[in-house]
């Protein structure tokens, strides 16, 4: 299988310029480059697709680039934008750019022997580059005409409320001169990119013809979209940041368990580096049994992976099983509470994948994202407080009455272990880590208690 047919099962093909020379080309080791802005402090999981289309021309044998847009990044690029975007300082891209160098290292080997990946900052080549030589040099090879008819430009002049500023029509110049920059530098024949910037490849090939006598070549992926039609990669919180401290490893990993059915083998092939066959058994094992929910647990694993490290993929995998799936349930099941402190299994669980510092940290994390209420410590202290009234102010039932109810007819869970006894007396030692107790009704109704 060669690169290209790869990114065709994947369905990782939008468009290329010219597939059979390209296919020719790609018998021997090619470079080849994909830019990015640093718009923010950290990528997103937009970005995965051409960065690790990337690594897969990487594994080809092939040379990446990646191109941080230090230049092009001050200036905004007006593809799939319906309006202009906020300018940031050179000191915000600065730092931006840094920040993202780590998370680039989890994508690409900069350390492979034979084809090492390399990041550049094209505010390298442009910062000493004056306005009327980038005219002359440059923009003397472009037509206005063609410009116009790029659909990334159309679309903003056809709408006479937004239009499109100077600035960012010249953003197609600037991605056009990098294109020129790593051709005539490194040697890059091919630059690869969402299907959005279709005609920004285009102006660069134009560009290489032209200044350097050279046949460059685009290849662009589709850009990612749930079933339902609405935009991959958000959720009701905002983006979906590879930077933990933006969105953390928990809140990570269910983005990616949480896939609608419909889209899941598509996630794999596009997100995942799993082979082939792999993805095939995946995809008979959701038909066969979608309730099993593999192919999602596989998804989640491997992308949460690939981003943040297999141990702390190991410790939000078992957490979220912990707290919503089997194992708790499996671990209690043949175990009385009167044989069990109340706590143990779902922290041993934890204390098990990470240490207990991250242990504790995780679970402030997974809690966080459920609905809580506080309780003072005094209550559960000594001989503690009923498990009905602990219910009654949790608000999962409306009454004490109610509360009995529901425990005995076993639609009640403490740290996800069923609870039929309305008597329980819920004290310390039911918090995990001290801190934390999960009450859960039915299904689906979860509240954490925080002792305070």
């Amino acid at each position: 299988m060669t690169i290209l047919d790869e990114l065709q099962w994947r369905g990782l093909i939008a468009d290329c310029t010219d597939t059979a020379e390209l296919t020719k080309k790609l018998a021997s080791p090619l470079t080849l480059y994909c830019g990015f802005d640093p718009t923010a402090d950290s990528l997103h999981v937009g970005h995965l697709v051409p960065l690790l289309a990337l690594r897969r021309f990487q594994n080809f044998g092939h040379h990446p680039i990646a191109v941080a847009g230090g230049a092009t990044g001050s200036i905004g690029d007006p593809s799939g934008k319906s309006a202009e975007r906020s300018l940031l300082t050179k000191e915000q891209i600065k730092a931006n750019v840094e920040a993202v160098r780590p998370q680039l290292a989890k994508l690409l080997d900069f350390d492979a022997k034979q084809n090492p990946a390399k990041l550049v900052d094209n505010a390298d080549w442009t910062a000493n580059l004056s306005y009327l030589d980038f005219l002359r040099d440059i923009g003397k090879h472009f037509s206005v005409n063609q410009m116009v008819a790029k659909e990334s430009v159309r679309a903003r002049m056809e709408d006479r409320e937004v239009g499109i500023s100077y600035t960012e029509f010249s953003y197609m110049l600037l991605q056009a001169f990098d294109f020129y920059v790593l051709a005539r530098d490194h040697g890059c024949e091919l630059q690869i990119g969402g299907s959005d910037q279709w005609g920004n490849i285009t102006a660069g090939i134009d560009l290489l013809r032209k200044k350097l006598s050279k046949q460059g070549y685009g290849l662009t992926m589709p850009l990612i979209t749930k079933s339902d039609g609405t935009k991959f990669g958000k959720t009701e919180g905002g983006s979906v940041w590879l930077d933990p401290k933006k969105t953390s490893v928990y809140k990570f990993y269910q983005f990616w368990i949480n896939t609608a059915d419909a889209d899941v083998i598509r996630y794999l092939k596009f997100f995942t580096f799993l082979t082939k066959e792999a993805v095939a058994s995946l995809e008979n094992q959701h038909h066969a049994n979608p309730g099993a929910r593999e192919a999602h647990k596989a998804l989640a694993k491997a992308v949460t992976s690939l981003i943040h490290g297999n141990k702390l993929t190991e410790a939000v995998e078992s957490a979220s099983e912990a707290l919503f799936g089997t194992i708790h349930q499996k671990v209690a099941a043949t175990i009385e509470w009167s044989e069990l402190e109340a706590n143990i299994s779902l922290e041993e669980i934890l204390k098990k994948s990470v240490a207990q510092d991250e242990a504790v940290s995780l679970l402030d994390t997974i809690v966080a994202d459920l609905p809580s209420v506080q309780i003072s410590k005094q209550k559960l202290e000594g001989s503690g407080t009923m498990l009905v009234d602990v219910l009654v102010e949790a608000k999962l039932c409306q009454s004490k009455g109610q509360a009995r109810k529901d425990i005995e007819s076993g639609g009640i869970y403490v740290n996800n272990v069923r609870e039929r006894n309305f008597q329980r007396v819920i004290t310390l030692n039911y918090l995990l880590f001290g801190k934390h107790m999960l009450l859960r009704k039915g299904k689906k109704n979860y509240v954490v208690v925080t002792a305070k």
